[in-house]
């Protein structure tokens, strides 16, 4: 496949073309702005420095970020803050429930920071929200994208038994790169919440996804993509890595917008039902015409 690789990892690599990308910052922008702010809300949007922001904005859509904007864990490719968080803001389901409801929203992506610090890794937490956007919203689908919670079985069936209508769990990158990637991570551990998800209630679609451009080979992505397949995970998304500073871990490869679609032909071939792979690509990118699909 058609990528662009530097000679080593700390070489840093300019931009190509297909990566440059103009953010718009009209009306609606601003009108989800003040909202996220009146409302003390956070976005992954903003926290994640994702390119697609403006964009999304724009069309009157974010993802809604929950427990804080500070993350237990240090993964090397995240640019969300790293540190000790607050306790939940009980007050926090409401509000992001209400903000739904004010946007219009038919569809809603709910995430959050990693929370090792609470005893069920902000499972209650989670379910609330869903319930409170249902319970105001019933036409409303809702996505949610979730921690590990470090393999407890019973986190996991809280946020199951909410019924969402998507559940997300990103494993991010190949095995061989967790250490350096995702040290406080597991690879399996992730696979296995995708797997059990689907058993508890296969209702939900399960979904996950993958960044390029960190290292990983061809082969490498062949086998986590057979690997979820064989989980059950129903969709997919690819997207191009782009480090948020010097600090993080370096872009070893920029995959051209062409090898995205041969990637998206072979998720479909290997079994997903939905597919989106682009350099833009992210987990919560269109998140609703990937469900519509289904």
């Amino acid at each position: 496949m058609n990528i662009m690789k530097n000679e080593t990892e700390k070489k840093i690599i300019p931009k190509p073309s297909w990566l440059k990308k103009r953010v718009p910052a009209g009306r609606e922008y601003q009108k989800v702005l003040r909202l996220l702010r009146e409302g003390h809300l956070h976005t992954v949007c903003e926290e994640a420095h994702c390119p697609n922001l403006g964009e999304c904005f724009s069309s009157g859509t974010a993802t809604f970020m929950i427990l804080g904007d500070h993350c237990t864990r240090n993964c090397r490719f995240c640019a969300v803050q790293h540190g000790i968080p607050q306790p939940p803001n009980k007050e926090e389901p409401q509000k992001v429930a209400e903000a739904v409801k004010t946007m219009g929203l038919r569809y809603t992506v709910i995430t959050s920071v990693t929370r090792d610090d609470l005893p069920d890794g902000g499972a209650g937490h989670f379910a609330a929200v869903i319930t409170a956007i249902k319970k105001l919203n019933p036409l409303t689908r809702v996505e949610v994208l979730i921690p590990d919670f470090q393999g407890s079985d019973k986190d996991l069936e809280t946020v199951v038994a909410a019924a969402p209508h998507v559940l997300n769990h990103n494993l991010e990158t190949v095995p061989r790169l967790y250490p350096n990637v995702r040290p406080q991570a597991d690879y399996r551990r992730s696979l296995e919440l995708i797997r059990k998800a689907g058993e508890m209630d296969p209702k939900p679609a399960t979904k996950s996804g993958l960044m390029l451009g960190l290292g990983e080979t061809h082969e490498e992505v062949i086998q986590v993509l057979q690997d979820l397949v064989t989980a059950g995970c129903r969709l997919l998304t690819l997207g191009q890595y782009l480090a948020p500073s010097a600090d993080h871990h370096p872009v070893v490869a920029y995959v051209s917008p062409e090898s995205f679609l041969e990637w998206e032909k072979t998720g479909l071939e290997m079994g997903f039902q939905s597919v989106a792979s682009g350099p833009f690509v992210r987990s919560s990118f269109h998140a609703g015409e990937m469900f519509d699909k289904l």
